[in-house]
């Protein structure tokens, strides 16, 4: 690969203000500036970050892709049509041409992103001086570091070995710099140390100055007006929530420490997101109830530590879910029965759920999750979730000291409006009962296959595994990698 001399960029005009938040937020890449003029201002290395975001909510990304798209057929989360790449995808049938071509899309994608937040910091050091807010270098330098670390997780748990179960030779590439020399695949526990000192440095960079350390979620949304407290410099520091902030990194330090098997990490870096504190001592990230739900907030985006904003996402969700493309059963049995148990009174069971009739007449079950309205002036229902509160509390159950998950069980429980029931003693079975919640929480996610691949889970937990497939967690790598 040739190095990249031009970044494409999201050009921002950044009026920074309450009524112009959403403009702000919705623009799209228009032009393609050469790194040497990008990089010789701060507002150029933030044009070139926000492109980074914008490919990041791509349809091959996490846009739809890597969230409630192709990686949940690899779960049978929706209803597929016989002989398809989807119903392949569901047998883990990874010789498909199809399906090759589905994974290998994401796979170049994840590469793709990582190799403009390469060539960020490949000039952030030498042009240090063109940073004129204070903390701005710091909070470019971790943001970048954290996206990093999070696309290479992402391949790592997707393409790269269970982890009970690491064998010798290599990985995948932890690509850190641009380059026309091809990326050296690394044995699992140099990927791992790559992995977690990004973290470890984007956490040191951004724990002084990220302005969400001080600041409530609230506050970051109407920077300079009367009524908030935060008045930066740069707006560009606003919305952090929509950006790879500290507790974000924190979250993604206890999703990575959960994966290499550390629950000690994992669960230390899970309470400082739950323990996290806005200035009036309220929560900063609290679990959603069922006013929200039954309020239309389906998303649960107080939950969001970071959540992708995506202004496209009511015309895919009236492409993908009111057309009835992803759809499971054509009532409700099926999802209440098998996914909820039948409470009656899970929030996600009562809310998150309807039936619609399409054109022909045909009626399908939905998830509302991503709904929201093409005219809506409000940021939330644009929120895709990257990384939320109530993992935080799922992965707290997991790995607290002994006697202390049950106290993170049964909040999250209480907030779903189910029985909290006692954790079992066995850790094995402590996680064969937590990835059930997995399964519902963190639905059209991209997180299930990720969460039964963890502990190796046996077919009969494994909730809609057809009958034909052969569960296989070891997703080959694409028979022509491309790796920026």
């Amino acid at each position: 690969m040739t190095p990249m001399k031009y970044i494409i960029t999201g050009l921002l005009g950044i009026a920074m203000c309450t009524a112009s938040c959403k403009k702000w937020l919705t623009v799209q890449p228009k032009t393609q500036m050469p790194s040497d003029v990008l990089f010789t201002t701060e507002s150029g290395f933030q044009d070139a970050l926000t492109g980074v975001y914008i490919q990041m909510k791509s349809g091959s990304a996490y846009g739809q892709d890597m969230t409630f798209g192709t990686i949940e057929r690899l779960t049978t989360s929706w209803d597929v049509t016989t002989n398809t790449t989807e119903q392949r995808l569901g047998l883990f049938n990874y010789t498909d041409d199809g399906v090759q071509r589905a994974l290998s899309s994401m796979y170049a994608q994840e590469y793709k992103i990582i190799a403009s937040i390469n060539a960020i910091l490949a000039e952030v050091d030498t042009h240090r001086d063109v940073f004129l807010s204070a903390g701005s270098y710091e909070m470019m330098k971790g943001e970048c570091l954290a996206l990093r670390a999070y696309c290479h997780l992402d391949l790592l748990r997707l393409f790269g070995p269970v982890p009970g179960n690491i064998q010798g030779g290599t990985v995948l590439p932890y690509v850190k710099k641009v380059s026309k020399e091809p990326n050296q695949h690394l044995p699992y526990d140099q990927y791992k140390t790559e992995l977690l000192s990004d973290l470890t440095a984007a956490a040191a960079l951004l724990k002084e100055v990220d302005p969400f350390t001080r600041y409530s979620q609230a506050d970051l949304s109407n920077p300079g007006s009367v009524s908030s407290p935060f008045k930066p410099e740069n707006t560009y520091s606003a919305f952090r929530f929509l950006r790879m902030n500290y507790y974000a990194v924190k979250a993604l330090q206890a999703r990575a420490y959960l994966w290499f098997q550390d629950n000690r990490s994992a669960y230390t870096c899970a309470k400082e997101v739950i323990d996290a504190k806005n200035p009036d001592g309220n929560t900063k990230f609290r679990l959603g109830v069922l006013s929200d739900m039954a309020g239309g907030n389906f998303n649960l985006s107080m939950e969001h530590i970071f959540g992708l904003y995506d202004f496209q996402l009511a015309k895919k969700f009236e492409q993908q879910f009111t057309s009835g493309v992803l759809k499971k059963g054509s009532g409700v049995t099926t999802v209440n029965n098998q996914l909820y148990g039948n409470t009656g009174t899970d929030i996600r069971e009562t809310n998150l759920w309807t039936l619609i009739t399409l054109a022909n007449g045909s009626k399908c079950y939905i998830m509302r999750k991503y709904m929201a309205a093409a005219t809506s002036s409000a940021i939330a229902p644009f929120q895709i979730p990257m990384l939320r509160v109530s993992e935080m509390y799922l992965v707290a159950a997991e790995t607290a000291p002994a006697g202390e998950g049950q106290q993170y069980w049964e909040a999250f429980r209480t907030a779903r409006n189910i029985t909290a029931s006692t954790l079992p003693a066995d850790p094995a079975q402590v996680q064969l009962e937590l990835v059930k919640e997995y399964r519902k929480e963190l639905f059209a996610e991209g997180q299930a296959f990720f969460a039964y691949k963890r502990i190796n889970a046996p077919k009969a937990s494994f909730l809609w595994a057809p009958s034909a497939a052969t569960i296989n967690y070891l997703v080959p790598l694409p028979l022509n990698e491309f790796v920026q």
